[in-house]
């Protein structure tokens, strides 16, 4: 029997945590969810997630980078998804477009929230290699 792989989701946004956990545990993952930017670093201390899905602006207006960079530094073959509602909230644009922003940017994939559920499966997808 093949074991789960195990997502870890950090978003302080209850509602974001509950409905992205949902569509990980029906894609058939784990779904290790966490509200807060200290709660994710005190996980990863010990926990080697498959993927990791951060929330942009939790505690912190960039958390989400600071998990990335820090994930990266830990686990630099982890797949790391930044999921943000920063655009629509701020008119702040962020991306991977270039080769600038992905050498600051340590995510292997932004994008914006409110994401399709069959998007979010592919692109999950296509991180994990499966």
């Amino acid at each position: 029997m093949k074991t789960k792989k195990n997502i870890l989701i950090v978003d302080d946004d209850a509602d974001q945590l509950q409905i992205i956990g949902l569509y990980v545990e029906k894609f058939g993952f784990n779904a290790i969810k966490k509200d807060s930017q200290k709660e994710a670093e005190e996980y990863l201390e010990d926990n080697k997630p498959d993927l990791a899905i951060f929330d942009l602006m939790m505690e912190q207006e960039d958390s989400g980078f600071i998990l990335s960079y820090k994930i990266k530094k830990k686990y630099p073959e982890t797949p790391v998804v930044i999921l943000t509602a920063v655009a629509s909230e701020t008119g702040m644009i962020f991306g991977l477009d270039s080769e600038e922003e992905k050498k600051w940017i340590k995510a292997d994939l932004y994008m914006e929230k409110n994401i399709r559920e069959d998007q979010l499966h592919r692109e999950l997808k296509k991180l994990l290699k499966i």
